[in-house]
């Protein structure tokens, strides 16, 4: 199919940079077309049948995303998110995915649909990069399968768990079993029967002299005495229905010692290599969300039946310049989540941590404002249900805390940057040297300057 694929004017690869576009390899520009035809006739004209069959049945997964994923699985179109690296993978690296999850971000639940949402993306990775074959047929060949959903239980209701040394359910491992006491928020909700595991971190060894070998991962299943959920957490008021985010109750639940992931002790190992691509993967998704909130904006500037004082909205020089903003940050932050995705790819998950921060706290944040203009430009209107915008609005909001909240993330940033500060000194050193040099050459008094080098 993909040497029938014209990139060029064909709007699955508008938006794509010309360098990007240069990288990519046939059996990429034949997903990115069948992931863009997917979402354009099978997801956007049935957002509002899918929010119909969700008002009968709130917390099961509505049959239209049921059917399509049936579909979708058939042809080919499962996990396209797992990088080339995994034997497990569909073949995409995570640049030419991240052009893939862009467009399945142009409806939030189209990535459900095609086994590419969050959590799943970040669990699935993680076993299949820390498990056992045995564990790996148990847990990861059904989450890629889709025959259950998961979760990932981190965040504590009484502890500063972006701080994740301090994350304190314990768990006490003897040879045979694990008991768990504490509760956690977040996990998705047990409300619906697909979501059938949870990975868990939790507290090993508090007396570990090392804060980064207290802690332990580890696979409960939902239905495991003693784990009890509290109430689902609405989210800006949006219960987040089927999915949801759970509050967690677990007294003395026991699972098998063999459910433990890589070893006692190896959580932070493993979060941070779950914390790769799956960090940026609700960027890149969020990219798509602010397309369609750009597109819905266009649409109201021109709708013939709001024409205050005889004009389009669009008219408006103030709405001319709103929406050249708005194109503008959305293109911008597009190229920061590709870099990160290609850093990625070039110099591993690790030396592309910076690009990863910067995707977390500069996408949110500018695709928010995107979102709110949109909102604006459809008045009163643009804070209801006759839109999606409110709940698009919601989910960039969330992004901000997901996976880490922005505030940690810029520390991490600006402590390293921290650390080149000497390097910079010795070289303006070198500059001021060399000045001084120039002034006796050209028979100048040095200027000297307090505090400057």
């Amino acid at each position: 199919m993909a040497a029938n694929v014209q990139i060029e004017g064909n709007p699955a690869f508008a938006r794509i940079p010309p360098w990007v576009k240069a990288k990519l390899r046939p059996i990429a520009i034949e997903r990115i077309q069948q992931v863009y035809d997917w979402i354009e006739n099978e997801c956007v004209p049935a957002e509002r049948i899918y929010k119909a069959q969700l008002k009968e049945a709130r917390w099961t997964t509505p049959a239209i995303v049921t059917d399509l994923r049936k579909k979708a699985k058939a042809q080919g179109l499962f996990n396209l998110f797992l990088p080339n690296h995994f034997e497990e993978s569909p073949g995409l690296t995570n640049l030419e995915y991240s052009c893939c999850a862009e467009i399945m971000g142009r409806v939030y639940w189209g990535a459900q649909t095609l086994n590419c949402h969050a959590p799943e993306t970040g669990n699935i990775e993680l076993l299949a990069k820390y498990c056992t074959p045995e564990q790996k047929k148990k847990w990861l060949h059904p989450l890629m399968n889709g025959d259950f959903s998961s979760a990932y239980s981190m965040t504590e209701p009484d502890r500063a768990s972006s701080d994740a040394t301090q994350v304190g359910i314990k768990m006490e491992i003897t040879d045979k079993e694990v008991i768990i006491n504490g509760r956690k928020l977040y996990g998705n909700c047990k409300y619906n029967d697909e979501m059938q595991i949870f990975i868990l971190m939790g507290c090993s060894d508090p007396d570990n002299k090392n804060p980064w070998n207290r802690h332990t991962t580890l696979v409960v299943p939902a239905n495991t005495p003693g784990l009890k959920q509290v109430r689902n957490l609405s989210i800006m008021g949006y219960d987040w229905a089927p999915e949801g985010h759970g509050e967690y109750l677990y007294e003395n639940v026991r699972v098998p010692r063999e459910n433990i992931i890589l070893g006692p002790g190896r959580a932070f190992e493993i979060a941070q290599g779950r914390l790769g691509p799956g960090r940026i993967h609700h960027c890149m998704r969020l990219i798509g969300q602010a397309e369609r909130a750009y597109e819905l904006a266009l649409v109201r500037c021109y709708e013939p039946r709001k024409k205050p004082r005889g004009k389009f909205i669009g008219e408006f020089d103030s709405n001319i310049e709103r929406i050249a903003e708005m194109r503008m940050t959305i293109d911008a932050m597009r190229l920061v989540v590709l870099n990160a995705a290609d850093t990625m790819d070039l110099q591993g998950n690790k030396a592309g941590r910076y690009a990863i921060a910067q995707s977390k706290i500069m996408v949110p944040n500018a695709l928010l404002k995107v979102i709110d203009e949109a909102m604006q430009i459809y008045g009163g209107q643009g804070l209801t249900q006759h839109t999606p915008l409110p709940e698009i609005w919601t989910y960039a909001r969330f992004v901000r805390v997901a996976d880490g909240p922005d505030s940690a993330h810029r520390h991490q940033v600006g402590r390293d940057e921290m650390k080149t500060a000497q390097r910079f000194r010795e070289r303006a050193e070198k500059y001021t040297a060399r000045y001084k040099e120039l002034c006796q050459k050209w028979n100048l008094e040095p200027e000297e300057f307090w505090g400057i080098v």
